[in-house]
């Protein structure tokens, strides 16, 4: 395990949870937050990372800060162990190809933390996408509605609100419905705090998204949805529809007559929101590991929804439709 902070922490917890792992190490930049997760957790720490490679490492997961992923990939891949990262798997588009290009021609596999792609509802939305259920799909609908903002630091080196957050619902959106995004127009505005603005990023965002079908999607951001956290997604067909997310924890509140409000405590945070599928996900890594199965959401996956985060950017800047043809390289 290469990072020991909130989501390295509880991806350790749950590995140390299977039956199939005998062992896990933990490694940080900072030595004694490691020991410390180590402690709690019962699991080995490792003195860094390069100590980290030589304890016979099975499998490698990285929950680092976004810097590190690159070298950590290919590091990995080089050592020929299998790794699972967090996305992205860099920075930028550059760095992502560059990490592509690199791992090209190795059987390594490498598997990007998509967590919705294990959820319970988004597969069986799929399901009714792939068997024509719904018929033929005339609008997509996705949001990621955060509860609150994340601190102006980590703001400041996110990638902005499309790059950081939206990259979970383009990259769901495709493996949804089996299509492509081919152009995007996307606003973007700032009523809460200064330092999203000093960032230049958003704090507020919707996208119209044209697909290669002419399916028309929507998706729609914030980092200021004070009744909790409100990810949902809406495939709606010519025969019928499916609403991913829409449970009792949901935070939406009915204001028409003879109707009570959903049972909750609404969702606080994502990770409570995908716990079950962040233990899917790496439950899956581990077959990745052992060679059982070929990785279920690669680099090239992320370069895709990374490419239509950076369309979406461009269009917010220069206010204008953009097709993600613009932005290939």
């Amino acid at each position: 395990m290469a990072g020991a902070g909130r989501i390295g922490a509880a991806h350790a917890e749950t590995l140390a949870g299977f039956d199939e792992v005998a062992s896990v190490v933990v490694a940080d930049v900072d030595p004694a937050r490691a020991q410390s997760v180590a402690g709690r957790l019962g699991v080995e720490a490792a003195g860094g990372i390069d100590a980290l490679f030589r304890s016979g490492l099975d499998g490698l997961v990285v929950a680092a800060a976004t810097d590190a992923h690159p070298e950590l990939i290919i590091q990995a891949v080089d050592a020929r162990v299998p790794v699972f990262c967090e996305k992205p798997v860099a920075a930028d588009i550059p760095g992502t190809l560059a990490v592509i290009d690199r791992i090209a021609h190795s059987e390594v596999p490498v598997q990007i933390g998509f967590q919705r792609r294990f959820d319970a509802g988004y597969q069986a939305a799929r399901v009714a996408v792939e068997s024509g259920e719904l018929g033929w799909l005339h609008s997509v609908r996705a949001t990621t509605l955060d509860p609150a903002p994340p601190p102006a630091a980590y703001v400041a080196h996110s990638g902005g609100l499309f790059r950081d957050c939206g990259v979970h619902d383009f990259d769901i959106l495709r493996w949804v419905t089996g299509r492509e995004v081919e152009e995007v127009f996307a606003l973007g505005r700032n009523k809460g705090e200064q330092f999203f603005a000093d960032a230049g990023d958003v704090d507020t965002a919707a996208v119209a998204m044209t697909l290669d079908d002419g399916t028309l999607a929507t998706v729609s951001l914030t980092r200021y949805n004070g009744a909790g956290y409100d990810v949902r997604f809406e495939a709606l067909g010519s025969l019928g529809n499916a609403v991913v997310g829409l449970d009792e924890q949901a935070p939406l509140r009915s204001v028409e007559p003879g109707f009570g409000p959903l049972p909750g405590p609404a969702y606080p945070g994502f990770m409570e929101r995908f716990r079950t599928a962040y233990a899917a996900e790496l439950r899956a890594f581990l077959d990745v590991a052992a060679r059982r199965i070929p990785s279920p959401a690669g680099a090239a996956d992320a370069l895709e929804a990374f490419y239509i985060a950076e369309a979406c950017e461009v269009s917010r800047r220069e206010n204008r439709p953009v097709r993600v043809a613009e932005v290939r390289r």
